[in-house]
């Protein structure tokens, strides 16, 4: 065989086994298609959809750094007078539109460490769990005596504000109005009930709330009231509460008077001076029985940038037979 069939031959033998390889090549299947996070803007800025459902979620928080000062205000042995203390709260909040109307749910959790030890200062905790759906909410969260002023002046509740309750509340752009029942079971009385009722309204640049507390186990209880009016560049605020006994939502004095004015330098600064008396404030029982107090104090927040704020308090607190004190604390919060 000559040279030149001899790479004739060649050649058609590769190209046979190249086409022989070809026919036999393992081909990649296609990725499917990938389900991307949409954005819900249904209820507001943050939500997104939970991928598959049209359940819009919302995931925030944020972490706080404090200074408490104040007399006894710092260890478990009260042998200190300021303490620092870092919070970090993280919440997911769910809605979804529904034939009654959309279907609300909140978790937060949060967690403080006021040291490094392994003490009960250091906890993490269940801060609110509720559903929400056409004005009725139940579960664990906070009544409307925690709804108090802007500033720090004012101490207008006492004891916890947070209780596992059923509520319901009717609301219109301008009007509110609910009523809730509380389990408070705090107290030395496991079978305590709180009843608690509002309503509030807007009429131009005035907001009026009036609040009522009734304390089953102790049959007493109290009312508040704040007023809120936008005058020049800032809001003025007015409250007063009174109690017809010591009982679980107020018990600091028989009754209190107290006034703030909210002064918004920018957009950014804000300086709130604010006074607060109490008249009758020593118990006998559940019975108020004399004494006074007052307290005056500026409270001052700064936002430093989107995210980030501060919060500065001082106050100056002077009451019957006992030393006058100066308190507050200083804050730094990250909102997310």
């Amino acid at each position: 065989m000559t040279m030149k069939a001899i790479l004739f031959a060649s050649a058609a033998a590769l190209t046979t086994a190249n086409g022989a390889f070809a026919a036999d090549a393992i081909v990649a299947a296609e990725p499917e298609p990938a389900e991307y996070v949409r954005v819900c803007d249904a209820f507001g800025t943050g939500y997104f959809y939970i991928p598959g459902t049209e359940t819009c979620l919302k995931i925030g928080g944020y972490i706080r750094f404090q200074t408490d000062f104040g007399r006894n205000d710092g260890n478990a042995d009260n042998t200190s007078d300021w303490n620092t203390f870092t919070r970090a709260q993280l919440e997911f909040e769910a809605k979804n539109d529904t034939e009654f109307g959309t279907l609300s749910s909140l978790i937060a959790l949060r967690t403080n460490a006021r040291d490094s030890s392994g003490s009960s200062a250091n906890n993490t905790f269940l801060d609110q769990a509720y559903i929400d759906i056409a004005g009725l909410r139940v579960g664990m969260q906070y009544n409307w005596w925690d709804d108090d002023l802007s500033g720090e002046t004012d101490v207008i509740a006492s004891n916890a504000t947070r209780h596992n309750a059923i509520r319901y509340q009717y609301e219109t752009d301008a009007f509110k109005a609910g009523i809730a029942v509380e389990e408070l079971e705090d107290t030395a009385r496991p079978n305590n009930i709180g009843v608690t009722g509002q309503v509030s309204g807007t009429i131009g640049v005035v907001t009026a709330y009036l609040l009522g507390g009734y304390d089953t186990d102790q049959e007493e209880g109290a009312v508040r009231a704040i007023i809120y009016a936008d005058l020049g560049p800032g809001q003025l605020g007015i409250y007063g509460a009174y109690a017809t006994g010591a009982n679980y939502y107020y018990e600091e004095s028989e009754w209190t008077v107290g006034a703030q004015y909210e002064l918004k330098v920018n957009e950014k600064f804000a300086i709130t001076p604010g006074v607060q008396y109490f008249n009758n404030i020593d118990l006998r029982g559940n019975t108020f029985s004399g004494g006074d107090a007052w307290t005056g104090g500026v409270t001052v927040d700064y936002k430093i940038t989107d995210g980030l704020r501060s919060k500065v308090s001082l106050q100056y607190h002077d009451e019957d037979n006992g030393k006058d004190e100066v308190l507050g604390f200083v804050r730094l919060q990250r909102d997310f």
